[in-house]
């Protein structure tokens, strides 16, 4: 992993002379602090009072990610404190060249591990904390802050606009998308009913029946400490078996991913913050879920599925049943999946839809560093859609001809 700040060539922090193109690198997290030395106790207080729940950057989870979790880790963070030294707010961020090889001084909200960017704000005195935190970012010659899949309709995002507003500023959403999200206050055989219709229920009715041909079909979900460190390394194992391993994505094939994994889920669990769901026919487990809970919403996190029965749609199966648990708790009203919008799997069974954006917040007014990034981040979004594009096409040519 390479250092944050490179010592020899790092950009005085604090300019803001536009001294920074060319061959120099603004690597603007030299003014800021590590996550890690983030007080934990402070940082657990604030979660409880965030005024909108993000799980990833419940500490537990971010801390461990930052410990050891492949090209995540070694973080720096935005921190808003009052006069009393009370933890008000919090952004795990990293420099614009450490996201994205762009010599630019702004700071891009950390990857969590989970594609939520929102910040942790005090819910008593939102609109305070994003100005403090805002004002952070400037003092360490920053002159944008970048936020990669935050909620656009939140009470975090509004704390930030009304803060940008105090000074003439806006935010400018450089991409926008709807992902799928479960309303958890709806009785669960009506919607799903609703989103699947008879016809598809009684199929996947048919090939549950298949999966009991391998024993009873049972769905538990860990909770305690104990149960989570078990039920963790059954994720670990189906995942390792998928295609995810084919990719080189699996969790257990990089040891830092599997130590955070390990580490998170455990820690939250002690908070009751962390379930993984098991799907099991008899002594078999079929497909496995890591949901994290922050106040009344949950986050689905990662599937594991044994793609050995893909046939009896696993994936599917556990979703069936996470939607029953969910709707049956009464402290979830809502479970964001996570996933990316259009995801085969997930999108026809939750149908709710949260928006979901990038967002580039100028620090200045009328400051052509903020234009040079919003013009630099859409040439990387044009040029990344075709590399998908690209390499849908070479992936469905090869399972044509294979």
């Amino acid at each position: 992993m390479r250092d944050v700040v490179d010592a020899g060539n790092t950009a005085h922090v604090g300019n803001t002379n536009g001294a920074f193109f060319g061959r120099r690198r603004h690597y603007v997290e030299a003014g800021l602090p590590l996550l890690r030395t983030i007080s934990h106790p402070n940082w657990l207080a604030l979660a409880e009072r965030a005024s909108e729940p993000n799980g990833y950057f419940l500490p537990d989870w971010a801390l461990a990610v930052d410990a050891s979790a492949r090209e995540r880790a070694h973080v720096s963070a935005l921190r808003a404190r009052t006069e009393q030294n009370e933890l008000i707010g919090l952004l795990p961020v990293v420099s614009a060249w450490r996201a994205w090889r762009l010599p630019l001084p702004a700071l891009v909200s950390a990857d969590p591990y989970g594609d939520l960017g929102t910040a942790l704000l005090d819910g008593r005195m939102p609109r305070l904390a994003a100005k403090t935190l805002l004002a952070q970012a400037r003092d360490a010659g920053a002159r944008a802050i970048v936020l990669r899949f935050a909620t656009l309709e939140g009470s975090s995002y509004e704390a930030l606009k009304q803060a940008l507003a105090e000074e003439d500023l806006k935010p400018h959403v450089l991409r926008a998308e709807a992902r799928a999200s479960l309303d958890a206050t709806q009785d669960a055989e009506i919607l799903l009913r609703d989103a699947l219709g008879a016809k598809k229920l009684k199929e996947l009715r048919r090939q549950h029946n298949r999966l009991a041909d391998f024993g009873e079909v049972t769905f538990s979900v860990a909770k305690t400490p104990d149960e989570v460190r078990d039920a963790v390394e059954v994720l670990l194992e189906l995942e390792a078996r998928g295609w995810k391993a084919s990719r080189g994505t699996a969790l257990a094939q990089h040891e830092g991913d599997a130590a955070f994994i390990r580490r998170a889920s455990v820690a939250l669990a002690a908070h009751r913050q962390c379930e993984i769901a098991v799907l099991a026919a008899g002594e078999r487990p079929v497909a496995a879920g890591v949901v994290l809970r922050h106040h009344d919403r949950a986050f689905w996190f990662k599937l594991g599925i044994d793609e050995r029965l893909a046939k009896y749609s696993p994936g599917v199966q556990l979703a069936l049943a996470l939607t029953r648990h969910f709707c049956a708790d009464p402290d979830i009203r809502l479970v964001d999946s996570t996933a990316r919008p259009g995801h085969p799997m997930i999108d026809p069974i939750w149908r709710g839809r949260l928006p979901i954006g990038d967002v580039v917040i100028p620090l200045y007014r009328n400051d052509p560093v903020a234009g040079a990034l919003i013009a630099a981040l859409r040439l990387r979004m044009q040029i990344r859609s075709i590399a998908r594009d690209t390499l849908k096409t070479i992936r469905t040519l090869k399972e044509k001809w294979s």
